[in-house]
């Protein structure tokens, strides 16, 4: 049920399970992703407004632009083979749903956050 990504559709539309989870991962942020956040919320990014921790049955994204339709997942050092292999299929079942994923490597929001800001945007702008 990926309506929830437009943003349209209301709490009811989305199973209750994803929503709580999206809010505990909304308190529970890595030091990565909220370094990105401060950078992304309140349209500090070329005016876009992201959406962090965004449910979207069955997933949960880290950060979610609905006017790019574009997704931003943020990959720990826990990101092993067979969750190269997970990422894969959830990144095939967005793409189907017509938005697109940006993986970024943590490291990369830590070392190089301008550089990483640079490639959202002109992500989002294509």
């Amino acid at each position: 049920m990926l309506e929830a990504l437009g943003g349209a559709d209301g709490p009811e539309d989305r199973p209750s399970d994803v929503v709580d989870r999206a809010r505990d991962l909304r308190r529970d942020m890595t030091l990565p992703e909220l370094q990105l956040w401060q950078a992304l919320k309140g349209r500090q990014l070329d005016g876009l407004k992201f959406r962090r921790q965004h449910p979207a049955a069955p997933y949960v994204l880290d950060f979610y632009c609905a006017e790019a339709r574009l997704a931003v997942e943020i990959d720990g050092q826990t990101h092993s083979a067979g969750q190269a292999t997970k990422d894969a299929h959830r990144d095939a079942f967005l793409l189907k749903q017509g938005v697109r994923t940006l993986r970024i490597p943590a490291s990369a929001v830590m070392n190089d956050l301008p550089g990483v800001l640079d490639y959202i945007a002109r992500e989002a702008r294509r």
